[in-house]
């Protein structure tokens, strides 16, 4: 097996937390972050040394940079990053959004992700190797009512990192990735019950954690989806 370094965000719950066990389990080293201490504790002793846990408020420049610098300190630059934490707005129209709503959704969909880049990307490229996936969305490429702020955030995301994908150096790959549609808490906050009826992040997982791994330069630039869902 060729075991990667990943570096994986938002691994607590939902899709990360689900990433993460499909990740460890089949012999990878992941360094991963989020904001609860306590699921972060829990999950280290579940999974032992191929983890690397850390506490870390992506909404934080300077977080950011001090877990980044351990990280790299330790392991080495990742062979990939997975910028995947995310937060939506609550259902309603725009106009009723707080601007407080509206930046947390930018500064964490958004700003972080220029973060993790602005701090992991340059220990990838003397390599000139690597793979950068942001998460994107279905609303990503499309857009529904009451969620403005999330479908502007991934339309950022879009734009960023194919903007991105044409700054590296050949031989990397950055690509922005449509999930699909899966049960998540993100998913019940704007479907609500009908999001019962979408597959759990685990059986995601199933498919997305070999999606991930084989991506590579050829992939460069291109708006991919995890295939099935």
């Amino acid at each position: 097996m060729n075991r990667k370094h990943i570096v994986l965000t938002g691994v607590s719950r939902g899709l990360g937390r689900a990433l993460l066990g499909r990740f460890v389990s089949e012999g990878h080293q992941v360094s991963g972050c989020a904001r609860s201490s306590a699921v972060l504790e829990s999950l280290a002793a579940s999974y032992g040394e191929n983890v690397s846990l850390q506490t870390v408020d992506l909404r934080s420049p300077g977080n950011v940079q001090d877990w980044a610098e351990t990280v790299i300190d330790r392991h080495g630059p990742p062979d990939l990053l997975i910028c995947n934490a995310a937060v939506i707005n609550r259902n309603q129209p725009l106009w009723e959004v707080s601007d407080e709503e509206i930046s947390e959704v930018l500064d964490i969909n958004v700003r972080s992700v220029a973060a993790l880049i602005r701090c992991y990307v340059p220990s990838m490229i003397p390599a000139r190797s690597g793979v950068i996936a942001t998460l994107s969305s279905g609303w990503g490429r499309s857009t529904a009512p009451e969620v403005a702020p999330y479908c502007a955030s991934k339309w950022a995301i879009e734009g960023m990192t194919l903007a991105l994908a044409a700054e590296l150096p050949r031989g990397m790959c950055a690509v922005p990735v449509n999930p699909g549609i899966i049960n998540t808490d993100m998913l019940q906050s704007c479907f609500g019950e009908h999001a019962d009826s979408w597959p759990e992040p685990t059986a995601w997982a199933v498919q997305a954690a070999p999606f991930f791994l084989q991506l590579g330069a050829s992939d460069n630039g291109r708006s991919l989806t995890v295939p099935g869902f």
